[in-house]
């Protein structure tokens, strides 16, 4: 209510001030005809005025910021992946059934294109996984999705978030899977059917970290090459990736 009120006293000012500067105009000159004349003129060019800076300043603004806006989320993309997403993937892909297929269609390399990484991106969207998971495995992986809670809480905080619907559609999954293995306290006992839903759980996780990280590869292929080739390098479909540059 203070602010409005602030507001509306400054347009009351602005327009005495500019009443008694018109006085004082015609006080001084006494001339209504070269008054007028410059008034209408000035009134003449507000139209375009309010163009230039309600639509087409404000329209550069506003795509600067979306630009900045953009930037800050493909880092905390990237910090994702660095910090769980990498580590994720590489603990389902062991569970995947077609090892074969998934080092034929996502083994990248550091000549791929964008061209090539958006069709890879499309194949992950048309493509069907299978995650068959051990007791064994699910344990472990409950272990690492504990430890990485907190930070994927923090993420989450983070408003930029909002504006990347994929991403958001992906944490979403990653969360899920989480609270489905945290919710389990003795993994190791559960019925073989428990095992076949947490796998369902897996695969919708698996297949959103797997679209994504592709969209990241592209990113960081146009803006920095260098942590491009180190994705790559550490690829984490790639059971014989390493990181070791060996060319």
């Amino acid at each position: 209510m203070r602010r409005k009120r602030w507001r509306l006293w400054f347009a009351v000012g602005l327009v005495a001030l500019s009443t008694m500067l018109f006085g004082i105009h015609f006080l001084v000159f006494r001339d209504w005809h070269h008054l007028a004349i410059y008034t209408l003129g000035d009134i003449a060019f507000v139209p375009l005025e309010v163009l230039f800076v309600a639509l087409i300043l404000h329209e550069l603004l506003d795509w600067h910021e979306r630009r900045e806006l953009q930037n800050k989320l493909k880092m905390l993309i990237g910090a994702f992946y660095s910090e769980v997403g990498i580590d994720l993937l590489e603990r389902l892909s062991v569970f995947d059934t077609r090892p074969d297929e998934l080092r034929r269609d996502f083994d990248v390399e550091v000549g791929w294109t964008d061209a090539r990484l958006r069709q890879a991106a499309a194949v992950v969207e048309q493509r069907s996984f299978d995650l068959q998971p051990t007791r064994e495995g699910v344990v472990e992986l409950r272990e690492f999705m504990m430890s990485k809670r907190q930070f994927l809480l923090r993420l989450l905080e983070n408003p930029n978030l909002l504006e990347n619907e994929r991403f958001t559609d992906m944490m979403w999954a990653v969360f899920h899977l989480g609270d489905e293995l945290a919710h389990r306290k003795d993994i190791a006992r559960s019925p073989d059917t428990d095992i076949l839903h947490l796998g369902g759980d897996m695969e919708r996780a698996y297949g959103h970290l797997i679209g994504e990280w592709f969209e990241h590869l592209r990113h960081l292929k146009a803006r920095y090459p260098f942590l491009f080739s180190l994705g790559v390098r550490t690829n984490p479909l790639d059971f014989e990736a390493g990181v070791e540059v060996l060319e």
